[in-house]
């Protein structure tokens, strides 16, 4: 894809590498979690202070609402915009 620069050691060293497909967001991650939710599907999730359990593959798949109409404030608090 193209060039990136990574810094380590407290910010002291940098270094440039190749930027690749990242899968920590967006629709490849929630492939991946998809894929892992399969393979352990019969493993036991606790809830409720260890009181409550269920199978991995039961609990259901969550979305998210949509943000049009919404408000957001900035300015720090002062103003306000409509998201379309």
């Amino acid at each position: 894809m193209g060039k990136i620069i990574k810094v380590g050691g407290r910010g002291t060293s940098k270094r440039v590498a190749e930027s690749s497909d990242e899968n920590w967001s967006g629709e490849k991650f929630k492939e991946y979690q998809k894929n892992l939710k399969e393979k352990a599907g019969n493993e036991y999730v606790v809830s409720g202070r260890g009181t409550g359990k269920r199978k991995l593959k039961d609990t259901p798949e969550t979305t998210r609402p949509s943000s049009k109409g919404r408000y957001v404030s900035s300015g720090r608090g002062t103003g306000r915009r409509k998201l379309e």
